[in-house]
């Protein structure tokens, strides 16, 4: 199955589309796609801006919230709960990001946060001309806790400013080390698949590395039913998997439809087993 492609230099461009044809990849696969997490304080924005070597950044992804005031007025400010505060905000972010040619994923943790981001965004959007994520968990998945952005009202927001924009909508989950973790279950991939069978965008789902080889036939499942569908394998710090689960999950699906946000340092080994080069 074709995957999808908006037009070139669109928010909605499939990245693998937008770096081959900046010449910064050489293969149609997504594990080539290195990713810089967190680029949150002006210190980890620069370092991700300034790679320019083998290891640079292709995508860059930070966390928007708004100042810990609370204020819906307050302008929205680069931060990883629990961190409340930060020396950067997202105007003083895109200023600087818009000058690279990297792709951006905001991540979202409040519909008052996005309220308040969309117009910081519109300023910039003509000199934005390459792949734009938008994040936001939707719904609660396994061993989830953390409170759901409410779908339908994060949906809507985004679209009704940039109708044009890559979607990447996950599941609230956890990972326990001394107990059987469960997989995302049926319920939960057929839920996401009836809320984004109703959009046009791209959508990619984010999924937590431990818990996504218990969830194979899932997962397939969900991304069989739109070729606008794919996988964002990311990991939590305290997490136990293994490079063989990275290598199963890589033999299991299309690799044109699977990108890992991964951790070091299993990147490395999982680049070096599959004979991708990462210079550390």
């Amino acid at each position: 199955m074709a995957a999808f492609a908006g037009s070139p230099g669109s928010w909605s461009e499939n990245i693998l589309d937008y770096f081959l044809r900046n010449n910064q990849i050489s293969t149609e696969d997504g594990a080539e796609i290195i990713w810089y997490h967190a680029a949150n304080h002006k210190s980890q924005m620069h370092k991700a801006l300034r790679s320019v070597c083998m290891c640079a950044a292709h995508m860059i992804e930070a966390d928007v919230l708004l100042p810990s005031d609370g204020s819906e007025h307050g302008q929205p400010i680069m931060a990883h709960p629990p961190e409340t505060n930060s020396d950067n905000t997202l105007q003083e972010w895109l200023a600087e990001v818009m000058k690279s040619n990297k792709g951006i994923k905001l991540d979202f943790k409040s519909l008052a946060s996005v309220r308040a981001s969309m117009l910081f965004l519109d300023n910039v959007r003509q000199h934005l001309q390459r792949p734009v994520w938008m994040n936001a968990d939707i719904l609660p998945g396994p061993n989830g806790s953390s409170t759901v952005v409410d779908a339908k009202a994060f949906l809507d927001t985004v679209t009704s400013f940039f109708p044009d924009v890559t979607f990447s909508l996950g599941w609230t989950t956890g990972w326990h080390p001394e107990k059987v973790n469960e997989g995302y279950s049926w319920s939960m991939v057929k839920e996401m698949d009836y809320i984004c069978s109703g959009l046009t965008q791209p959508v990619t789902f984010p999924v937590r590395a431990a818990l996504v080889r218990q969830s194979c036939s899932q997962l397939l499942w969900l991304l069989k039913k739109s070729n606008r569908y794919s996988l964002t394998v990311w990991t939590g710090k305290g997490d136990s998997y293994s490079t063989e689960d990275l290598l199963y999950i890589r033999d299991y699906f299309n690799k044109t439809q699977v990108f890992y946000d991964i951790l070091e340092p299993q990147n490395h080994e999982f680049k070096q087993a599959i004979g991708i080069q990462v210079t550390l």
